[in-house]
């Protein structure tokens, strides 16, 4: 009987002691950046940690599915580390992250930390549950898929999970929890169990069945057209080469060349550092299968390029960076590569990062994203909730303004919002009717 299913929370401080293949086999659509190879390349890397203010808290839930059947994953870690706990299967999971500070979520709350400190609450520790230091909607709550066929157990094995992220936040002393980059259907789900939503939005790109990148930039205005053409010629003609290595295929140069970009990039634009050295080198041990960098070369040496994380479900650019300024080798490398393999593979969406309105006039239409809140003050809470209500209406009608000013053809069809992290059908969507 259903009801009579046990299930049983655990919480853990790191990946090491979770086997690989029963996290991966948790259905973690559409996005890569919670499977246990990224997570655990952040841990062994430093990324994650009291020090970096990214203390990492993983909730478990064990149980026996009915009539389960066993699971090959896609993909999994090395061999050699974590284990498969005693007592059951491992139906779900939430990764959590008591942190001191707010840099690295891409969901800002720092009016929210300032209001609090000016009225004496502490704001921090709060709890986040995240991609730590990735803005890239993925799930949170993390299911077995077979539960699919239970959804009554489904549902019983997602409220625990979101029970036990209260109860660390009550154990911690934690001010706030933050469901960062959240599916919509979680968004829902979280609104239901009390948690004040929000929305905000990034610039995807959405694959129409192109046959190839032609077919792509024919749905676009001339002059954008020409435009693109222009910038892939030029960014092209200086290099020696360009191209994609499978993270199968990566050397210590490659390796070397992307933590070098990676760290240029943060001091150029006075960023913060949150990948510490050895990330680069641990998720390409940990998952080569969903990496790809794209490089473009000059006497056989990288000089500038972008790193990929690929599932079936779509392609996700991450880390430009180069060691000379090309004149639009950002632009090749960090957007219309990634396009051209999307069209080329059959990948459904192309999610190229945070912000950025120039990603706009190159194809990349406005995507509403998600997240959900809780203020433990209740006065603070109210504050929260009271802003969040505002900002969501001026919110939609911006994303509605600059989809006017898409790149693609008047006679394309109507605009229709994306929820981001939704795969859907690409018949679906049509880029706006209104040109640039």
């Amino acid at each position: 009987m259903l009801d009579l299913v046990d299930l049983t929370l655990r919480e853990l401080p790191s990946l090491e002691g979770v086997d690989c293949a029963s996290w991966n086999a948790l259905d973690h659509r559409p996005s890569p950046f919670l499977e246990w190879g990224f997570l655990r390349a952040l841990e062994r890397s430093g990324s994650t940690s009291v020090a970096s203010g990214w203390d990492p808290h993983y909730l478990l839930v064990y149980s026996e599915l009915p009539n389960a059947r066993s699971s090959s994953p896609d993909q999994g870690g090395s061999e050699g580390e974590g284990s498969s706990p005693a007592g059951g299967q491992l139906l779900g999971a939430v990764p959590a992250y008591i942190k001191t500070h707010s840099y690295g979520e891409y969901i800002f709350d720092w009016q929210w930390a300032r209001a609090a400190m000016a009225n004496g609450l502490p704001y921090y520790p709060k709890l986040v549950v995240a991609a730590p230091a990735t803005p890239a909607t993925g799930k949170r709550i993390l299911l077995h898929p077979q539960l699919d066929e239970h959804p009554a157990l489904r549902e019983a094995v997602a409220r625990r999970l979101i029970a036990g992220v209260r109860e660390l936040a009550d154990e911690r002393r934690c001010s706030s929890i933050h469901w960062l980059f959240c599916t919509d259907e979680e968004r829902r789900l979280l609104e239901d169990e009390g948690f004040a939503a929000r929305r905000s939005y990034q610039f995807h790109w959405r694959n129409q069945g192109y046959a190839d990148f032609d077919a792509f930039l024919a749905t676009l205005t001339s002059r954008k057209r020409k435009q693109i053409r222009k910038e892939r010629r030029r960014a092209v003609a200086a290099v020696d080469g360009c191209g994609f290595v499978p993270g199968t295929e990566l050397g210590p140069g490659d390796l070397a060349a992307l933590d070098r970009f990676y760290r240029r990039t943060v001091n150029l634009y006075g960023g913060r550092e949150y990948l510490r050295p050895g990330f680069f080198q641990a998720v390409a041990e940990l998952c080569p299968e969903r990496l790809q960098f794209f490089a473009a070369r000059r006497d056989g040496e990288p000089l500038a390029g972008a790193i990929f994380f690929e599932s079936e479900h779509g392609l996700y650019g991450r880390y430009w960076g180069c060691d000379e300024e090309i004149e639009f080798m950002h632009f090749e490398a960090a957007y219309y590569a990634g396009i051209e393999r999307c069209i080329e593979r059959g990948l459904p969406l192309f999610e190229a990062g945070a912000q950025g309105e120039h990603k706009l006039l190159r194809g990349f239409m406005p995507s509403l994203c998600h997240s959900a809140h809780w203020m433990r003050h209740p006065a603070l809470d109210r504050g929260v909730r009271e802003f969040l209500r505002e900002e969501a209406a001026a919110i939609e009608d911006h994303v509605r303004m600059l989809a006017e000013y898409g790149p693609y053809k008047q006679d394309e069809g109507g605009l229709r919002l994306h929820e981001a992290g939704d795969e859907g059908d690409a018949s679906v969507w049509t880029p706006p009717e209104t040109p640039e």
